[in-house]
């Protein structure tokens, strides 16, 4: 099954970070390859929402339960739709000099058409980092570009 993990160090503070993510309905205007969202039901820190990403003839739309851990970490698991398996976790936590803060993300996924994983396998890294850099360019875009990101690691 495809993983994937990145660490980014972004020059803004974890409260910030976290609520760019949080902030679903947005995803359209930034995210590439998200055509749509809608949240369907909300109870507390959890969110229930529909998300449909589209590339060229694809399209499709999933529900995803996001559990919201503020300021530290997001949580998110597959509902319904095309997957067989989804998980995806964000963690933040304000860096050593307290001028930025470390992101980890992760994310695992098998889809239940074989066709569409071997597709999605071949391009699944770069369409990954593609969605963090993403949030990153928003962040810049939402808190001015108090400097550059570090890229720590990626898998």
């Amino acid at each position: 099954m495809p993983t994937h993990s990145e660490r980014r160090r972004l020059p803004f503070a974890p409260q910030q970070l976290f609520d760019l993510v949080a902030d679903i309905e947005r995803y359209p205007e930034f995210l590439p390859w998200c055509v749509a969202c809608r949240i369907t039901q909300r109870e507390g820190n959890v969110v229930w929402g529909d998300l449909m990403v589209g590339f060229k003839l694809f399209r499709e739309t999933f529900t995803s339960k996001v559990t919201l851990l503020p300021p530290s970490g997001i949580d998110v698991e597959y509902v319904d739709g095309p997957f067989r398996h989804l998980v995806n976790h964000w963690r933040f936590q304000a860096a050593e000099d307290g001028n930025a803060t470390d992101i980890d993300f992760f994310i695992e996924f098998e889809f239940r058409s074989r066709l569409l994983q071997r597709v999605a396998t071949g391009v699944f890294h770069e369409a990954f980092r593609r969605m963090v850099r993403a949030f990153e360019q928003r962040a810049q875009a939402l808190h001015g570009a108090a400097g550059g990101a570090v890229l720590s690691g990626a898998g």
